[in-house]
């Protein structure tokens, strides 16, 4: 009798059973709502893709090796292979034989990659040059280069003058340095070639070479101001005397103009003032002396 009572098409949705899910864990499509139940729907997307996500960190966790398993410790990084490093030189055969020509005016020696570099003491480096030229067995008949650093710190002798001599006949190479203030021997008188190495040095650091026969400025003018390979030289453009000389006067739009470029870090010469020396040459006026 109760069942007559129902009224047709008042039966209740049934509800799917849990055993009906496949055994991955996904709902069949016969469980996914209607399309009208958006709630359902939304939570039926999000339920599917929580499971892709799960299995896609399975495979994952399957392709990690055991290594770099939580808690394991990472192997340790391999030290790079150290460099060479400067050895002691003194049982050198040329040192040994500088030594025994001129006791205590040769200092240490070292040997770095294949080069040796020896001491010298200042009073003694013109003869110790003319003693290696006129050598027997390694004669350095070639000047390779000659050259100065700047030491600041080094209060009593802030320069260093660095000869590199070649042996043409031994193939052979030697590397003098010599401490000084701000004056030393030619070389000129051993290798005429020292005539412009030294004459550069004299005008980019201001070491004076006792003796040199045309000891003058090599590569700025003769009425330039300071050395600018000196560590304490500025770096900036520079304001002297030179400047004032020589450059025709700017006018206020020039300078304004000048300041600009400086401000973006822009070559100097390519400004107005590469105009200005164009028309000091064109108007015969001799900026820097001739050599004879």
């Amino acid at each position: 009798m109760a069942d007559d009572t129902k009224q047709p098409g008042s039966e209740e949705p049934k509800t799917p059973d849990a055993s009906a899910t496949d055994s991955s864990g996904t709902n069949p499509p016969s469980s996914i709502p209607n399309a009208g139940e958006l709630a359902g729907a939304d939570a039926e997307k999000a339920a599917m893709v929580e499971q892709a996500k799960s299995r896609v960190a399975a495979v994952k966790e399957s392709l990690t090796p055991e290594t770099s398993a939580p808690g394991t410790p990472k192997p340790p990084v391999k030290k790079k292979d150290e460099g060479p490093k400067p050895t002691d030189a003194s049982s050198h055969p040329l040192v040994t034989k500088l030594k025994g020509q001129f006791g205590d005016a040769v200092g240490s020696a070292s040997e770095f990659v294949g080069q040796l570099s020896v001491i010298i003491d200042s009073a003694h480096i013109a003869a110790v040059c003319d003693f290696l030229r006129t050598d027997d067995e390694t004669p350095f008949d070639y000047l390779s280069d000659l050259t100065c650093v700047h030491y600041p710190d080094r209060t009593a002798t802030p320069f260093e003058i660095v000869y590199n001599l070649y042996s043409i006949p031994a193939n052979e190479r030697v590397r003098l340095k010599v401490a000084v203030n701000e004056e030393i021997d030619t070389v000129t008188g051993v290798w005429p070639a020292a005539n412009w190495l030294e004459r550069e040095v004299f005008d980019l650091f201001g070491i004076r070479f006792r003796n040199h026969p045309d000891l003058r400025r090599l590569l700025l003018p003769p009425d330039w101001e300071g050395y600018p390979l000196r560590k304490d030289f500025p770096l900036e453009f520079v304001e002297n005397a030179w400047t004032k000389n020589h450059l025709p006067v700017m006018t206020d739009v020039q300078v304004e103009q000048l300041q600009q470029r400086r401000a973006y870090g822009l070559e100097i010469l390519s400004v107005p003032q590469e105009r200005m020396m164009r028309e000091i040459f064109q108007g015969g006026k001799e900026v820097m002396t001739k050599d004879k």
